[in-house]
């Protein structure tokens, strides 16, 4: 059955509402329900430990009796990029029988005041409505006291894509953007000849976004300890950031000594790094990129961006549901000792990233088709 709660088109604002059916405890002699998924289909792409691990926690939740409770998981957007969490944590809500909604926006407001406002309602919403769990896909550290008042109200909380380090949510799941950013780093430096030269990096400086940070600072390490000179374009993501962001890039190409010898991209924008050195009259310059944008694809399909790193936010929200269900049923300690092959400390969870040469599109595509996580 489909049980709809109250917690999707309310007075919060415009939100995606999706529900999973409720399960109820066996009764007195009766076995317990296990909890079962589809197996994911073999592909060069699935990764392997990561199915493993979620294989390895179904395995203990199932030597337990099932539970029936209402869980939320609340994030910043439900379409583009994260469509794909949408799908999986709906189908991890179904896997497991609880009672549960997926919400987020479909629009933006444009005023992120609005928007972190409007998610912080929506957390003491879900809690008040009785969610006894809440999986949070949050703006940044703004939402650190509707976090901390939700788990003083006993509802662990955990977070995904991006963090509230200064909460008291249990743990984090996502892309670790230091270790993303220098893995996409790494990708480049095979293509490029040897030092002196310089590299365009469009990344972040703002340090109002730690993730951008983190993911930019990365990369910049690989290449300053290679030898090359390293530019960093702030993006641009206002109206005209396309014209801005390639006008300076342009700019650079033309001007820079030594002459630039790559580009990397670290966000859904990467393709403006292929617009630029085309402008420039370089477009052999190699380029390599974040996201799976079909801008960037088509961009792929061309040669002109040589490969692209692709998050895991499909596994990201099919983990989360199931981490909370550990939780209120095993407890945090034995859920993250099943976890501890993909974290790298006590907090984090790393869901780890996608390397996709531009030979492999169709490939990944199939992939990404098999476990309906298309964009």
């Amino acid at each position: 059955m489909m049980r709809i709660g109250r917690w999707g088109m309310t007075a919060l604002g415009l939100t995606l509402m999706t529900a999973a059916c409720g399960a109820t405890n066996p009764e007195a002699g009766e076995d317990a329900t296990p909890i079962k998924r589809v197996p994911t289909p073999p592909n060069e792409f699935t990764p392997v430990e990561l199915e493993a691990t979620i294989d390895d926690l179904i395995a203990e939740l199932n030597k337990h009796a099932t539970r029936s409770m209402q869980m939320a998981i609340v994030l910043k957007d439900a379409t583009g990029f994260w469509a794909p969490v949408v799908t999986a944590a709906n189908r991890a809500l179904g896997d497991l029988g609880v009672i549960g909604n997926v919400i987020g926006p479909i629009s933006q407001s444009g005023d992120s005041d609005e928007d972190e406002a409007l998610q912080n309602d929506q957390i003491a919403q879900v809690v008040e409505d009785g969610a006894e769990a809440l999986g949070l896909a949050p703006f940044n550290d703004i939402q650190t006291a509707a976090v901390d008042a939700a788990v003083a109200a006993g509802v662990p909380v955990v977070t995904l894509d991006t963090d509230v380090a200064s909460s008291k949510r249990a743990l984090f799941v996502g892309t670790l953007d230091k270790a993303a950013g220098a893995t996409a780093a790494q990708t480049l430096l095979a293509m490029l000849p040897p030092a002196p030269g310089t590299v365009i990096l469009h990344g972040n400086e703002n340090p109002a976004w730690s993730n951008g940070i983190d993911r930019t600072q990365g990369a910049q390490g690989v290449f300053e300890a290679a030898g090359y000179d390293v530019l960093v374009r702030q993006s641009t993501w206002d109206d005209g950031g396309d014209v801005e962001d390639v006008d300076w890039m342009q700019a650079q190409i033309e001007a820079a000594d030594p002459p630039v010898v790559g580009m990397i991209g670290l966000f859904n924008i990467s393709y403006r790094c292929a617009i630029a050195a085309e402008a420039a009259g370089k477009p052999d310059i190699p380029i390599v990129a974040f996201d799976f944008d079909p801008k960037t694809v088509d961009y792929m399909r061309e040669g002109r961006i040589k490969a692209t790193h692709t998050q895991r936010q499909y596994y990201q929200g099919y983990l989360v549901p199931y981490i909370l269900y550990g939780i209120k049923n095993i407890g945090l300690d034995a859920t993250r000792q099943i976890l501890a092959p993909q974290m790298v400390d006590d907090i984090r969870v790393n869901t780890g990233l996608d390397v996709v040469p531009a030979d492999k599109i169709d490939a990944y595509n199939d992939f990404l088709d098999s476990i309906r996580a298309n964009q």
